[in-house]
């Protein structure tokens, strides 16, 4: 890198003020007389954090009494809504003179280069030209305007004209025509202008989407004992184990120890389960014949439902289940099901309500609710925020030969996600569309990311999810974390979208955002920052390191999985890059970072051990004199040392309020160290799981890997030396230390 380039890089990649114009404005005298809804405003502040954008809105309900065809006798009506340039045409229906379409054509004020609004009903012809039926035109300066919260305009039938307007034909429509803008509930699902190249069921992958994660439990399965176990080998005791299904999670026992016919486990296996739920819980006793071969001897699929919700640590009830003979053929399927078999097994199986199921990383946790509602407190506050737009955005893709980027935003925080419209082929995409989440927890993170959408063509129906084809793109991801936020003030910023690619930290473009919290309850707010993050299951009843990651990885690939299933999807690499699916995994840049975060904690004991050397060598002798003096008045009033502790740390802390960073903390490129890391660092953090890499790359690797690890051993061995020498001192393990220590 140029050193002289690295300042503008650096503030490139910082957080920016802007001034966007938010706030309702809304035109007056919009229906007849005065300037209609092209001049003058008043302001309004009921969507107060976005900028306002106006769009013409024809509502398209329904036709009736249309003229049919004098040759073929039917009519196969559909209508074309023309404003300038641009068209918008419903489906068509076959051989129906009364047809009902109930669709919304929105046209963006900013791109309309008429005056004259046409609605045409035509025929369509399957060979040759489609029939002019007749049309409806409206002067744009006559649509009024509708102000929210006033209810919807009521559309009105209107006679058809012939193509010269001078005289009415047979048939009327049915339309609502009004100005309004993004705040209007009939814009999430109208077809837009500004996609009007999207054909097909692409139309479904441009609009704006709220969706909602699925409701996840934590399903705890204990397997206890197991009786009168029968191999298929009569002469030989078996040694099980128990085999658990849920959905793709299989969980095993261990091996019972010996061979028995009367088993015993007692053991806890866990899975992820979402409501509804789809899953069973699939059961299997198999006997370990030999090391390379297991024989199942019992089967039992249990429905989720049966299960009891747990809200407290307090024990379920246990209960024996009969196990299915497996192994008969079909051929004896009628005598499976007569055989009455012994075997049973002795489960204690409950859905466990009060725990906070981890589909996120806890450092960027965007919600800690337990699972059972009954649990939840009240919100403490609303977070608003207004997606406005981005900046400088690189072209994603080639269209027609020339770079292109059709831009969306995700939002997630705690269960809801928000999808924007998609804004085709534009660098410097305008979304400004509003959404509002409540707030449970102030130490939370809100996550957007921008994505390049890859599935416009229509060759892909909703709800096909992210399995074929191409994948979106993922141009960026911007987190704000709420307890770095004032109440009630709205903060205008613009954020880098800054992506670690092979080749090294790149900026993507830009993200205009308008952020707003608000406090419901300052003193629930209050009352949370004195308890842990995580509800207290969590800590009476925790899971190991490795059960967390496993669970949070199936957590995230059951929440993707399901939202991949809407219409339409929010696709399968959308939510794992928004929920930081490869966050568990091994990098170097990411070990060196957390080092340099510990460091950091520590950098006040460094200089306050620093500062006592100073005043131990007499560098200020005035300073010398008052801390000696100071030590004096302590060791005479001991009291006063808690007291001069905490009086030293509030004066910090008012010394530091004219300090305070006055915008949301944003990716620090030198601490994460993105911007020095070592292109074969990067190119290990990029590398498939198990590697792909040639034997020489992976055996220099594990060199490294293992030299790190030896620098970390002997850290830790110096800690635990002086640690020990520590506890020497009480031990009499060094006598003449004990000695002096305790006299």
């Amino acid at each position: 890198m140029n050193p002289l380039n690295a300042p503008n890089r650096q503030e490139d990649f910082k957080l920016k003020d802007t001034k966007p114009q938010l706030g309702e404005r809304w035109p007056h005298g919009g229906a007849r007389g005065g300037g209609g809804w092209i001049s003058s405003d008043r302001a309004t502040s009921t969507y107060d954090l976005v900028e306002q954008m106006f769009y013409l809105y024809v509502r398209v309900v329904k036709a009736k009494d249309l003229p049919t065809n004098p040759v073929t006798g039917n009519i196969d009506p559909y209508i074309e809504v023309k404003l300038g340039n641009y068209k918008g045409k419903t489906k068509h229906f076959e051989k129906k003179t009364n047809p009902e379409w109930n669709q919304v054509f929105a046209f963006s004020k900013d791109k309309i280069q008429s005056s004259i609004l046409e609605v045409f009903v035509r025929d369509r012809e399957m060979v040759g030209r489609d029939d002019y039926i007749g049309k409806v035109i409206f002067d744009m300066h006559e649509v009024p305007t509708r102000v929210p919260p006033d209810s919807p305009l009521a559309p009105q039938w209107y006679r058809l004209e012939d193509r010269h307007g001078d005289s009415k034909v047979k048939g009327e429509v049915m339309l609502a025509v009004w100005m309004g803008t993004q705040a209007d509930e009939a814009f999430p699902e109208a077809w837009h202008s500004d996609a009007a190249t999207v054909q097909g069921e692409g139309v479904f992958n441009v609009r704006s989407k709220v969706y909602v994660s699925p409701k996840l439990w934590y399903l705890r399965v204990n397997v206890i004992e197991a009786q009168d176990v029968e191999p298929s080998d009569k002469s030989q005791q078996p040694q099980v184990f128990v085999k658990a299904q849920v959905g793709n999670q299989v969980l095993k026992t261990k091996l019972c120890p010996v061979r028995t016919n009367n088993p015993t486990w007692n053991e806890d296996l866990i899975f992820v389960a979402a409501e509804p739920f789809e899953e069973q819980l699939a059961l299997t006793v198999e006997n370990k014949v030999t090391s390379g071969k297991d024989e199942v001897v019992g089967r039992l699929v249990l429905p989720l439902h049966i299960f009891e919700r747990r809200l407290d640590h307090r024990p379920v009830h246990s209960r024996w289940f009969n196990l299915e003979k497996y192994g008969f053929g079909a051929l004896e399927g009628d005598k499976r099901h007569e055989l009455k078999f012994s075997s049973r097994v002795h489960l204690r199986v409950c859905l466990e309500g009060a725990y906070h199921v981890l589909d996120e990383s806890t450092m960027y946790i965007s919600d800690q609710r337990p699972t059972a509602r009954q649990l939840w407190k009240n919100p403490i506050g609303i977070l608003e925020v207004g997606i406005l737009s981005a900046q400088g955005l690189l072209p994603m893709k080639t269209n027609d030969g020339k770079g292109t980027t059709d831009a969306y935003c995700v939002a997630k925080y705690g269960l809801k996600w928000v999808r924007t419209r998609t804004i085709l082929e534009s660098f410097n995409p305008k979304w400004n569309e509003q959404y509002t989440w409540e707030v449970y927890d102030p130490c939370t993170v809100i996550t957007l990311g921008v994505f390049d959408n890859c599935h416009l063509g229509g060759n892909e129906k909703p709800g096909g999810g992210g399995g074929g084809g191409r994948l979106d793109s993922r141009i960026g991801k911007v987190r704000i974390r709420l307890s770095t936020l004032e109440t009630d003030r709205i903060y205008t910023n613009s954020y880098p979208l800054l992506v670690l690619q092979p080749s090294g930290l790149k900026k993507m473009g830009e993200l205009q955002l308008a952020v707003r919290f608000t406090c419901l309850s300052f003193a629930n707010m209050i009352y949370l920052y004195g308890h842990p993050l995580l509800p207290k299951m969590h800590y009476l009843h925790p899971f190991t390191v490795n059960q967390l990651d496993s669970l949070r990885y199936q957590a995230m690939n059951i929440v993707a999985v399901r939202l991949s299933r809407a219409e339409p999807p929010l696709r399968k690499e959308v939510v794992e890059y928004m929920l930081d699916v490869d966050s568990h995994m091994w990098s170097m840049r990411r070990s060196k970072a957390n080092f340099f975060r510990i460091l950091s904690l520590f950098s006040g004991v460094i200089s306050m051990s620093k500062w006592l050397g100073e005043v131990c060598q007499w560098k200020n002798p005035v300073t010398t004199v008052l801390v000696h003096v100071l030590f004096f008045i302590l060791i005479c009033y001991p009291e006063l040392i808690l007291p001069t502790i905490f009086l030293y740390m509030f004066l910090i802390g008012i010394w530091n309020y004219r300090f305070r960073p006055r915008h949301p903390p944003h990716m620090d490129t030198k601490l994460s160290c993105a911007e020095v890391v070592h292109p074969d660092e990067l190119d290990e953090e990029f590398d498939t799981f198990p590697t792909s890499k040639q034997q020489d790359v992976a055996r220099m690797r594990y060199d490294r890997l293992r030299s790190v690890a030896g620098r970390i051993q002997t850290v830790v061995g110096d800690m635990a030396t002086q640690g020990e020498r520590f506890q020497a001192l009480l031990s009499w393990r060094d006598p003449r230390a004990t000695a002096l220590y305790t006299s």
